[in-house]
């Protein structure tokens, strides 16, 4: 084991993939302090991770801590997913999560117990281009998690460790329950889920703050009256079911949503297609140059050649190529090559 004496706190969910890089980092001689946060109120979720986090602490003799963020993480967080989906958005909460408590609050939390930097299991890299630290997709395309990554700030990019971003996630796994068998039966451990306070759908969470099943009118692009759906919260740009549209003999798609008439626009695929994409910038610098990059506008898409230019605070983005299904509330990152420059939310 190599000794540095450098201070890392590493957020730890209580999945395989945090556990393991607590295990990494100490094998790189790191001294690791565990952090926990608490973010939503779902106390049974909570306990579970908090033993398998302690169980991973002891079993590798580190000190853990639980941060309490639940006050924090309602107000900038979870009450902004529901406001977005009243304005007929779909949001990215764990974009927006990463900035603000993850590598915000966390970060400053990390500062005063005294590390000197922070970590995660996340898949993604960090590189040095022209001596400045970037967020670098990972090795692991598949699991790659940049996108999520795009907002964060310059001083928490600077302190960050990615123990799994030269890994492939098919290998994290029987690495980590040899290395720790404390996590137990490799087929029956299921991984910490990606929006941490939905349980099983996002619509069960907007039901406890709003009503959600106001049916409303189905419209084709023309202003014709086609069909009736079940309320326009459930439904996001590109999606083709739960909506009723006469004589229809081929798909139609939601192109649009307009939640102060409770209706949606619906179309055929082909009326999805979008070459231009605006954006409210939240991370590329002054310092950009316009010019030719990669641009993605969800976290499953491939990344698409575009033009990208900045105008006061907008991201504009022209497209080489057309995307599908582009809401609002959803990231436009940029990158060059593999590397994230910035990005903003989706207009």
């Amino acid at each position: 084991m190599k000794q540095n004496n450098k201070k890392v706190a590493l957020l730890m969910s209580g999945g395989v993939d945090s556990s393991y890089s607590a295990y990494l980092l100490k094998q790189q001689g790191y001294d690791v302090l565990g952090i926990y946060l608490k973010l939503h109120d779902k106390e049974d979720k909570h306990e579970v991770f908090i033993r398998n986090c302690r169980k991973v602490c002891a079993f590798l003799d580190l000190d853990f801590k639980i941060i309490e963020a639940k006050e924090e993480f309602k107000n900038a967080v979870y009450d902004e997913f529901i406001e977005s989906y009243k304005r007929g958005e779909t949001p990215n909460p764990c974009a927006l999560c990463n900035p603000l408590m993850k590598f915000g609050l966390a970060l400053n939390k990390a500062k005063e117990y005294g590390c000197e930097y922070i970590a995660t299991g996340h898949y993604a890299r960090i590189s040095e281009i022209n001596g400045i630290k970037r967020i670098q997709e990972a090795v692991d395309k598949t699991k790659d998690q940049s996108y999520f990554l795009y907002a964060i700030s310059q001083d928490a990019i600077d302190r960050l460790i990615f123990p799994l971003g030269n890994m492939l996630k098919e290998e994290v796994k029987p690495k980590a329950f040899k290395a720790l068998p404390i996590l137990g039966d490799l087929e029956s451990y299921k991984e910490s889920q990606e929006i941490c306070f939905v349980d099983t759908d996002y619509i069960n969470i907007l039901k406890k703050h709003t009503d959600v099943n106001k049916v409303g009118v189905v419209k084709d692009t023309h202003g014709n009256i086609v069909g009736e759906h079940k309320g326009y919260m459930q439904y996001t740009i590109g999606k083709r079911k739960g909506f009723s549209v006469k004589g229809a003999h081929e798909p139609h798609f939601v192109l649009k949503i307009n939640p102060n008439e409770n209706e949606i626009v619906v179309g055929k695929k082909e009326e999805l297609k979008i070459f231009h994409v605006t954006a409210i910038n939240k991370s590329l610098p002054e310092t950009f140059n316009d010019g030719d990059y990669k641009a993605k506008v969800r976290y499953r898409s491939v990344p698409s050649d575009a033009t990208i230019s900045i105008k006061d605070d907008k991201i504009i983005a022209s497209l080489k190529e057309p995307v599908y299904g582009v809401a609002r509330g959803q990231a436009l990152v940029i990158y060059k090559d593999d590397i994230v420059l910035g990005g903003g939310v989706i207009q």
